[in-house]
């Protein structure tokens, strides 16, 4: 029977001494098309294993409706890997943080107070229900079963949230009683506080880091002395935030951190080998002295890039690599061809408040502000609507616990923007007929890592002007999803340079193509928004950057006519036109600071 185990430090496969070189691809971020070429890319660089996170939201978007088709499919990908010789390993723990959105959680959990990550029974239950679906279709794909899964991961950087050991030994029973025999392990940096609340005794423990790698691995041996050396992720990159510039890492140093790593005879998993792309509404946030949602790109400055591309830091990696005599493991694939299609006006425009009986998955009237999860919406846009009594003169409106960011709007006038991370009130006036008041409010993705995981969207402590709460509203959903944009209407842009008085509108253009390959949109002259092609959401867009190209991947486009829609929330600032062009952009760079690639070390001495 094949079964990776430990013994003396050491990993042993099949009785030989074995030692993981893996790197992490994840599947959901990448087009299925494009899964093998990710995946011979790793081989050929000389990696013997794949790794890849499992995110439960994926899988079960709606409570008890599962999913695992498409971008999906787990066991696809596993068997892909497989049949070109690549082991996995795989980590299908309830919560993944991995700057997805909510952490991999999904977004229904929240409707309910339980408490999670936890032993409280509802949470388990739930747990329970989707491992009974997911668990058993990984088994035929065990090693012990002729597979590839080499080791599954318990939970995910538990000593970083909580310290209930008994949840672990839950979660590792759950797995072994469902069937499961591969090698069990968790993960967590290397400090005290995280190794005590984040393993338990009996189950195999691995750490965390970007560098610092004696200083790490002494930590480690101070809990755990027989175990080998494993780092469950080596972080070479990083990844980045709305607003900041986007993370870059020398690629000398990086492999200076890897040789260290083998010179210590340690196996190794390296965050991200390719990074890929938070399609959808799946990219998270982070919360530390403020809420920072994560962009559409997850390029991660990975040795692959967003679009698949080799870098400087493959080939530096490739060196050291070449340096312990491990050679490189397949032909190489041929490059993905990029294309540059051009200009394409979007001559077609629906605005969102002239039709949002058709447009919304539902309008339910309620007295008081309720948050997105309450009527079962996981992503998306609310509209919180109703009619305010005047006269009024110069008050202030409140928007207490706007998550994450409004537009508000008096009788279709936008009259101010509150964001989650300055939520400053906004001056309002009423005349004494009165005014509708509309707010506008973008999910622009859930906390994945920390204390404030339970990330409840729209506005979560009502809405006042002065002192005086507001009742009675009407609530539009919004989530977008591919039936509610199939009903939007549209008319035809007269002048593509036409005003677009600042209401939130969809607009579709059309463009031909005679030969697929991969493209990037620009947005310029776009503010804010969403975009799908052919009715795939390729994900948000905004002209605070960091980038200023979404990813297209090839597949995505059919030779003939094809289809884009943007979801633009402030109206275009010049041609209702966008570009696509063969040349990515993710904007302005910044080196990713010491500090941040062991933020772990530095939070304990602090």
């Amino acid at each position: 029977m094949s079964r990776l185990e430990w013994k003396d430090q050491k990993y042993w496969l099949n009785g030989q001494e074995y030692r993981i070189l893996s790197g992490a691809i994840h599947y959901f971020r990448v087009v299925p098309e494009y899964w093998e070429d990710r995946l011979l890319k790793l081989k050929a660089c000389g990696f013997n294993t794949v790794e890849t996170y499992i995110p439960w939201n994926l899988h079960e978007p709606k409570e008890g409706c599962f999913r695992f088709d498409g971008i999906a499919d787990v066991v696809k990908f596993i068997e892909t890997a497989g049949a070109l010789g690549l082991h996995v390993i795989v980590r299908p723990s309830p919560y993944i943080c991995a700057e997805w959105e909510f952490g991999g959680l999904p977004a229904w959990l929240l409707k309910s107070d339980m408490s999670l990550r936890c032993m409280d029974a509802a949470y388990l239950a739930k747990i329970d229900r989707y491992y009974d679906e997911l668990i058993s279709r990984l088994l035929p794909l065990l090693a012990s079963q002729g597979g590839p899964v080499i080791a599954m991961q318990v939970e995910n950087e538990y000593g970083s949230y909580g310290n209930d050991t008994a949840y672990l030994a839950y979660l590792r029973d759950g797995l072994i009683r469902r069937g499961v025999d591969c090698l069990l392990f968790t993960s967590d940096g290397p400090t005290d506080e995280m190794l005590i609340g984040g393993t338990v005794e009996g189950l195999h423990a691995t750490v965390n880091f970007g560098s610092r790698v004696a200083e790490s691995f002494d930590k480690y041996r101070q809990y755990r002395q027989d175990e080998p050396l494993m780092v469950m992720e080596y972080w070479l990159g990083w990844f980045d935030h709305w607003r900041k510039p986007h993370h870059v890492r020398d690629a000398e140093d990086v492999a200076n951190v890897l040789d260290e790593m083998l010179e210590q005879e340690a196996s190794v998993n390296l965050y991200m080998f390719h990074g890929g792309t938070n399609f959808g509404f799946y990219s998270g946030a982070n919360y530390d002295e403020h809420y920072e949602p994560t962009i559409t790109s997850y390029d991660y400055d990975a040795p692959l890039t967003e679009w698949g591309d080799i870098t400087e830091k493959f080939r530096a990696i490739r060196r050291v690599l070449e340096k312990h005599g491990i050679s490189e493991g397949a032909p190489w694939p041929a490059p993905i061809p990029k294309k540059a299609y051009g200009r394409v006006a979007l001559t077609e425009r629906g605005e969102l408040f002239s039709q949002l009986e058709q447009v919304s998955s539902g309008q339910v009237h309620s007295v008081s502000i309720r948050p997105m999860e309450y009527f079962d919406q996981a992503y998306g846009f609310i509209l919180y609507s109703t009619w305010i009594k005047g006269p009024r003169s110069r008050q202030k409106l409140h928007l207490r616990e706007v998550r994450d960011r409004a537009q508000v709007f008096l009788d279709g006038k936008l009259i101010g923007v509150v964001e989650r991370w300055n939520a400053l009130p906004i001056e309002i006036s009423i005349p004494s007929e009165g005014g509708r008041l509309d707010v506008l409010v973008e999910n622009m993705g859930r906390v994945n890592y920390g204390p404030y995981l339970r990330d409840h969207k729209g506005i979560t402590e009502g809405i006042l002007i002065d002192n005086q709460f507001q009742s009675n509203w009407t609530i539009s959903l919004l989530p977008l999803e591919s039936d509610q944009l199939a009903r939007v209407e549209y008319e035809a842009v007269e002048d593509e340079k036409a005003e677009s008085n600042g209401q939130p509108a969809f607009y579709r253009g059309y463009f031909e193509v005679d030969e697929n390959a991969d493209t990037f949109l620009r947005f310029d002259g776009w503010q804010k928004g969403i975009a799908w092609i052919n009715g795939f959401h390729l994900g948000r867009y905004w002209e605070a950057g960091p980038q200023r190209t979404l990813y297209v991947p090839g597949p995505l486009l059919c030779k003939g006519r094809n289809e884009i829609i943007m979801f633009e929330l402030h109206g275009c600032s010049g041609d209702s036109a966008v570009t696509f062009t063969d040349i990515p952009d993710l904007g302005e760079t910044a080196a990713v600071d010491e500090q941040v690639l062991n933020f772990v070390q530095d939070e304990e001495k602090a």
